[in-house]
């Protein structure tokens, strides 16, 4: 008689060589951009360090600061116009980003992704630690730390279309909300584990709060280059490209550039839209792989990758780019400010502020996954995210209002704020990006994915610059005036999904781009 097999070994053998494989690629992309958010967030830990109230600190021996109150804070930064600085800091990186982003999609679709985020990744790392080396090689310059900044931003914009087109490459349509929500939560853990790495020294030595982060990336970059598998062709796996029942749209809706039939095998013309892979699960379990290896050749004949105008003419691009724009721009204005608004409101230290300001990105975690959730669920990608923002923009105000009163009601207001907040940028990244990307009327071509990521994020980009730069401005005048601020972003990304709403609200279920072939004008 068979002995029965070790627990340990069933839960092994219970998953398919396929699910294993996919699993490892979920795990290694997220590892990826946590540590890409990991390095992107010891600056505006360190901010309140560089400039301190030196009248709460106790001097050197034999230091006279009778005539000198900025004693304690590092130049340049020790001036009357130390939030400018900081801003321009910010935006030096988030610029350079920005620009940098609707090129990287590009470079994504034609170069291998292996090699493409593993350079990025080292670079990133190598710019990162540079940082934090000035303050052991005691630099005092501002266009040093500007140049790192601006070029530590094209470096990143290495690490998203590059993931979401890998994770695209591996996982179909069925619960993508739900599955990109939770494999999302890389940007707010990045965030945390940022913060607190960064936390821990930056009150003994701030430099190290870069050169660890820095690593930390590059040391993902080499495990990148080793382990990570581009697409399930390329190790025999089924490819899962979503499935399209929907009739042919309306011509209109598309530009000529992509109107040409092709031909399945048999010589049956297929219609516009109707992906050239549709039939490829159908041939998973046959014993003959021929069908299923013609069909990929098929597919790969004529999988040229899209141009920049080709991906602005799928349907949803525009809004969607649009309206992350404004939601990007509120994310991460709390992303670079929060500890310092934190430390100057609330009067909490740097490491505490840094903590506390954890609990933003912990609410953005589980707002991404209810975002996924519900998206799923409803078929709404654009009301779902409509929704949330439209119940963030008061919360941000109660919480400037009453955030400050207790410790209980802070902790409480940032959780809140970062769901709602972080919500629908974590789904318009993720989900619509990569279902946009994967759209029917592309025929199956998965290699415009990285173009449409990096479209809608670079443009949401440019909010991110804008956001931190506009607070830098108005902070002066008083945090009353950056929180309007933030509600009006929130209400004008509200108004660029209106279209999209309510093409859902006429057909429930169907969502806002992927299904309403026949709505689309």
């Amino acid at each position: 008689m068979k002995s029965p097999l070790a627990p340990g070994i069933r839960f092994v053998t219970s998953f398919s060589r396929d699910g294993w494989y996919r699993g490892s690629i979920l795990l290694l992309t997220f590892l990826f951009y946590t540590a890409y958010h990991l390095s992107r967030k010891p600056i505006s830990i360190v901010k309140s360090q560089l400039h301190r109230n030196c009248s709460e600190l106790v001097p050197p021996a034999g230091l006279n600061v009778s005539d000198n109150d900025t004693w304690c804070d590092w130049v340049p930064f020790d001036q009357g116009n130390y939030k400018a600085l900081f801003g321009i800091l910010d935006n030096c990186f988030l610029v350079a980003y920005a620009i940098g982003m609707f090129f990287s999609g590009i470079f994504g679709e034609r170069l291998p992704l292996r090699y493409y985020l593993s350079f990025g990744m080292l670079m990133s790392g190598l710019f990162t630690c540079l940082f934090g080396l000035g303050y052991y090689w005691e630099v005092h310059s501002l266009l040093f730390y500007a140049f790192i900044q601006v070029m530590n931003g094209l470096m990143q914009t290495t690490g998203w279309p590059a993931v979401v087109a890998c994770v695209g490459n591996w996982f179909g349509k069925g619960k993508r909300g739900f599955i990109m929500g939770v494999w999302n939560s890389h940007t707010s853990v990045g965030n945390i584990l940022g913060s607190l790495i960064a936390g821990a020294y930056v009150s003994s030595a701030w430099g190290m709060s870069f050169i660890v982060p820095g690593l930390i990336i590059a040391a993902t970059g080499v495990i990148c280059f080793f382990f990570l598998v581009e697409k399930p062709e390329d190790v025999n796996c089924s490819p899962q490209h979503s499935v399209s029942a929907a009739a042919v749209p309306d011509p209109k809706r598309m530009c000529e550039c992509r109107r040409r039939p092709e031909f399945t095998q048999s010589g049956r013309q297929l219609g516009e839209t109707e992906p050239l892979l549709q039939n490829l699960r159908s041939t998973e379990g046959m014993s003959n792989g021929s069908l299923a290896t013609e069909s990929v050749e098929v597919a790969e004949e004529h999988a040229e990758a899209i141009s920049f105008v080709g991906a602005l003419c799928i349907p949803g691009v525009v809004e969607f780019s649009l309206c992350l724009l404004f939601a990007k721009l509120v994310s991460y204005t709390f992303l670079y400010w929060l500890p310092l608004y934190i430390s100057n409101v609330v009067h909490f230290h740097a490491k505490e502020a840094g903590d506390l300001s954890t609990l933003f990105d912990v609410g953005g975690i589980v707002g991404g996954i209810l975002a996924g959730l519900v998206s799923d669920y409803t078929g709404g990608r654009a009301t779902t995210c409509c929704v949330m923002l439209l119940l963030a923009a008061p919360m941000l105000f109660l919480y400037n209002d009453i955030g400050r009163r207790s410790l209980g009601t802070t902790i409480g207001m940032l959780l809140l704020c970062g769901g709602l907040v972080n919500g629908p940028y974590a789904l318009i990244t993720t989900a619509v990006s990569a279902d946009l990307g994967t759209h029917e009327s592309l025929r199956g071509n998965s290699r415009a994915l990285s173009t449409v990521t990096a479209i809608i994020d670079g443009t949401g980009s440019i909010g991110a610059a804008l956001g931190p730069l506009l607070a830098g401005l108005i902070s002066p005048t008083g945090w009353n005036n950056v929180f309007y601020m933030l509600i009006c972003a929130d209400a004008l990304a509200c108004l660029f999904l209106s279209r999209l709403v309510y093409k859902e609200a006429q057909i429930p279920g169907s969502g806002s781009f992927e299904n309403n072939n026949h709505t689309q004008k």
